[in-house]
């Protein structure tokens, strides 16, 4: 099969409506998972006594812990695979440069990650992102140059934090969007992005004190990260700020699962 066959292919695949509305509702769970994200922050800066993680597996584990969390997992597993799906046929069929090619393929690997991450939670197996984050770092560590390679992990999620942004600052993210959303989803959005690109550039900033400590326990992924900024001065405020970041990117999301130009 040529190239232009295989880009057909992939471009008749992209536009099935089974699969649009899978997408449609991976972004609609990732808006209720970056809510939960930002409720476990705020009870962090506030001292309320949430006992989750304000993370990744905090939220899914919340969701996890009755039924209807559990139905909405399910669904999260089904869209995060449609949008893993829909991004690889993105970086097939683009005529973008080799940097958007990769942008869709690391997109597509991120959410590949999050739905068997959902699916591990939905069928009740679940380990840490903190757990995760260290043992991913202890392995690279062991390799030959691994504290090279830690770094170059680092300097790849503060890359993506300012990415984040920027996206938010310069309002890049209206482009994923088929019309403007609106004044006020608009500054969410901004708001939501930026609070989120911080977000991760301190856990890359985690990833740098591992490398140069050596210990793999220092990365600590987004709830050290959020804790990090707990202990910074003003750490309760910023914190909530962050937080209230979180919320607004979540509440975004929902609006980009109806307006997403996929």
């Amino acid at each position: 099969m040529d190239g232009y066959s295989v880009k057909h292919a992939a471009r008749e695949a992209g536009n099935q409506d089974a699969l649009l509305m899978a997408a449609r509702a991976g972004y609609a769970v990732n808006g209720l998972l970056h809510l939960v994200i930002g409720w476990i922050a705020l009870q962090l800066a506030w001292g309320l006594g949430s006992s989750g993680s304000a993370d990744q597996s905090g939220a899914l584990g919340a969701m996890a812990s009755n039924m209807l969390g559990r139905v909405v997992l399910w669904i999260g597993v089904v869209g995060w695979l449609g949008l893993g799906l829909w991004h690889v046929i993105e970086a097939v069929i683009t005529h973008g440069e080799a940097k958007d090619r990769a942008k869709y393929a690391a997109k597509a690997v991120v959410y590949f990650a999050l739905a068997w991450t959902a699916f591990e939670f939905a069928r009740g197996s679940s380990s840490s992102s903190k757990e995760q984050s260290s043992d991913f770092t202890a392995s690279l560590m062991s390799q030959p140059f691994g504290t090279g390679l830690v770094v170059l992990v680092a300097l790849i999620m503060i890359g993506v934090g300012i990415y984040h942004v920027h996206k938010g600052w310069k309002r890049k993210f209206l482009s994923d969007l088929v019309e403007h959303p609106g004044p006020a989803v608009e500054k969410l959005a901004r708001f939501g992005y930026i609070a989120k690109g911080v977000a991760l550039m301190v856990v890359g900033g985690l990833f740098v004190v591992a490398a140069l400590e050596n210990d793999p326990d220092e990365a600590t992924g987004l709830d050290g990260a959020m804790k990090t900024i707990l202990e910074a001065p003003a750490g309760q405020w910023l914190l909530t700020i962050v937080a209230l970041g979180f919320i607004a990117f979540g509440i975004y999301s929902f609006v980009r699962a109806k307006k997403a130009r996929v």
